[in-house]
């Protein structure tokens, strides 16, 4: 039986990369074959590049970047595929919603934004990790990397609601870290057992 596909979300600050960290270990330490995966992939040449813009210390055409970030995804779908057939349960930290809900919160059209994305893996769960803006500005270090700006976070997160369906689970990230990866662990426990591998995210609605 092939391993789950589940990625978590949420805008900056929520405690996403904590919490799948965690949410590994603890199914690690049950039996379970776990590995966490997180985008962008700063260790590619494209996540290179990525992580110079993410850093400010460079700069790339809102369009550019975009196209950087679906290609940094595309290049990891094979072995994501390989691994998810051997019975691995991937915990992805961001996914292509995170690409469009920024880059839409930019003024990019929504649909093009979704465009190079168009036949990824499809998860069998997006987590939310749900945060307000002002609990997200008291945690230590927003600001620090170019999109961490309270409007652009608000506009973002109105970008999540378009992408949201009935496979998305809200967690309050309001709580203590207890609470959320209690939370989590539960939601992964009663994913139903998952069928073949499904490469087409997205593609219903072209």
């Amino acid at each position: 039986m092939r391993g789950h596909l589940i990625v978590v979300e949420g805008c900056d600050r929520s405690g996403k990369t904590t919490q799948c960290e965690r949410l590994v270990q603890s199914l690690q330490e049950h039996g379970k074959d776990a590995e966490l995966v997180k985008f962008p992939d700063r260790t590619t040449q494209t996540g290179k590049m990525i992580d110079s813009y993410l850093k400010q210390t460079s700069h790339l055409d809102d369009h550019a970047i975009h196209l950087l970030f679906s290609a940094n995804r595309w290049e990891a779908m094979d072995a994501l595929k390989e691994k998810l057939s051997q019975g691995k349960t991937l915990i992805v930290d961001r996914y292509a919603f995170s690409g469009v809900a920024f880059s839409a919160a930019k003024g990019l059209d929504f649909e093009w934004c979704r465009g190079p994305d168009v036949g990824l893996l499809v998860p069998d769960v997006v987590m939310f990790l749900d945060l307000t803006m002002d609990e997200a500005e008291k945690r230590g270090g927003f600001g620090e990397e170019r999109y961490e700006k309270r409007e652009l976070q608000m506009q973002v997160r109105k970008e999540f609601d378009k992408l949201m369906d009935d496979t998305w689970k809200m967690v309050d990230a309001s709580q203590t870290k207890d609470q959320v990866h209690t939370a989590m662990l539960t939601i992964v426990n009663e994913l139903p057992a998952p069928g073949p591998v499904r490469s087409g995210l997205w593609k219903e609605t072209q």
